[in-house]
């Protein structure tokens, strides 16, 4: 978040609401010509990230339904938010990765590399 998308949301934005991770959702206030009033968020927290903003929000934020949904109870096989880690040392390495060792299993079927003239 930067100075300036505060300054518009504080003047053209409409608070719509907030979500669990605390970021705040605005909505234009007016409508400009005959187009749709612009949607956006603030993260509360760290960059910019849109792996965090929950369904019933992308929902919203993307003008498929007009008005957000209602925020429902994770179920229990839900897992919690992680965030987008690639790039990092948390990211996944699948095995035979250079990072990862560069040694994977034999598969059956394996290839053969082909070498020309052959």
């Amino acid at each position: 978040m930067n100075i300036g998308t505060t300054l518009i949301a504080w003047l053209c934005g409409k608070r719509v609401g907030t979500d669990a991770f605390g970021n705040v959702y605005f909505e234009e206030r007016r409508q400009r010509g005959g187009t749709r009033r612009r949607r956006w968020v603030i993260y509360r927290r760290g960059p910019a990230d849109a792996s965090r903003v929950p369904p019933e929000w992308h929902a919203w934020l993307h003008y498929t339904v007009e008005a957000p949904l209602p925020e429902q109870k994770r179920r229990v096989w839900e897992k919690p938010h992680q965030p987008n880690l690639t790039g990092t040392q948390a990211s996944y390495r699948p095995p035979g990765h250079d990072y990862a060792g560069g040694v994977r299993a034999r598969a059956s079927g394996d290839y053969e590399a082909w070498t020309p003239g052959s």
